[in-house]
């Protein structure tokens, strides 16, 4: 009867050890640099996403020749939550180019692997890769402006890649900047065929609220160019608590969110309905009160209820969200974000499915 008792104990114990794990997911398995110049470092940037149910934890990452070096999160990735792996490959020779970045972690399998290539030339003549968005006849390296994680204080710098394809010469502008972006460009102009950027620097003590912030800036393709949506690049801002001074012993004490699920699916009941609803339970697993003092909808066709913004160390609350598919805008996030005072998990996101 032990031995029978012992072994379910054993199967029980392997059980739960199988079901808490963390899994490792990349936004892209091969980036391609397309052409880039020789002696000019490029770097990539890899969203690392922890699909599991325990924190993910990169414990190395490792590139396939001495030409690249990586940089990665090192704090351990909560369920749900996003980490970064950097690879910035400075070229030594001319021609086409295939390395790997091999990434060890707690997940299942240890170890994975991604790559970059391109081809190293003396002078970029082909932009498509590089700069893959057109507007007018100038081209850039991105369409959008993300200041995804801002602490209280910082001031981050986002670069924009920029190409002259008109046959005049011409300066790179941004309109309508709102009062907590700066910018500064090199060079001031450009001539045919050649490239530069735009630097924008966040001045965070500008943003208004925590949470997200969004606006919009117009790119002028010439002089006295006017604003539409074809210029349009939108920006968004994430403000965070600032948590950096906080102490080990703070930290220990401190409240912790946990989300029964952050991605629901509204496929299914959206078949035969215009409308429906889903709860998810918000649970305080940590040691003083947490408090969601942000709670944000970017899409007119979801709505939110939330029962309670406090909750005392073991308390529960439910998230109430409605879907309704008449009013959805495509264009929209159908996500939800939530501003916590958990040090940890300052932004939780709820990211929802309805097509």
């Amino acid at each position: 009867m032990k031995r029978n008792m012992t072994a379910l104990f054993s199967l029980l114990a392997f059980s739960l050890s199988a079901y808490a794990q963390s899994h490792i997911s990349s936004n892209k398995e091969t980036h391609n640099f397309g052409q880039i110049e020789w002696k000019k470092p490029v770097t990539v940037d890899y969203t690392i996403t922890n699909t599991g149910n325990k924190p993910l934890v990169l414990s190395n990452v490792t590139t396939s020749c001495g030409c690249a070096v990586a940089e990665w999160t090192k704090q351990p990735i909560a369920p749900g939550e996003k980490g970064t792996v950097t690879a910035t490959f400075d070229a030594q020779a001319l021609g086409h180019f295939e390395k790997t970045v091999g990434i060890y972690s707690n997940a299942d399998p240890s170890l994975v692997y991604l790559t970059f290539k391109g081809e190293v030339v003396r002078e970029v003549k082909d932009f498509t890769t590089s700069h893959p968005y057109q507007i007018g006849q100038i081209r850039l390296d991105r369409n959008t402006i993300d200041f995804p994680d801002v602490n209280a204080g910082d001031r981050p710098e986002i670069t924009i890649g920029v190409v002259n394809l008109s046959d005049r010469p011409y300066e790179p502008v941004l309109m309508h900047l709102p009062p907590y972006l700066r910018m500064e460009k090199s060079p001031n102009v450009l001539l045919k065929g050649k490239k530069g950027t735009i630097k924008l620097t966040l001045d965070s003590k500008k943003l208004n609220d925590f949470g997200l912030t969004q606006s919009s800036v117009y790119l002028a393709r010439f002089a006295g160019d006017k604003v539409s949506e074809e210029n349009e690049i939108p920006v968004s801002a994430v403000l965070l608590p600032d948590f950096s001074k906080m102490s080990a012993q703070e930290k220990a004490k401190a409240p912790v969110i946990r989300l029964s699920q952050t991605e629901v699916d509204f496929v299914p009941h959206l078949l035969k309905k215009n409308k429906a609803t889903h709860a998810v339970v918000i649970t305080n697993t940590g040691k003083s009160p947490l408090t969601i003092g942000k709670l944000q909808v970017f899409n007119p066709a979801v709505g939110v209820s939330l029962k309670k913004t406090v909750l005392l160390p073991g308390e529960q609350t439910r998230l109430t969200i409605t879907l309704t598919r008449k009013g959805l805008n495509k264009k929209k996030h159908l996500r939800i974000l939530m501003i916590t005072n958990d040090p940890v998990q300052p932004k939780v996101e709820i990211n929802l499915k309805a097509n």
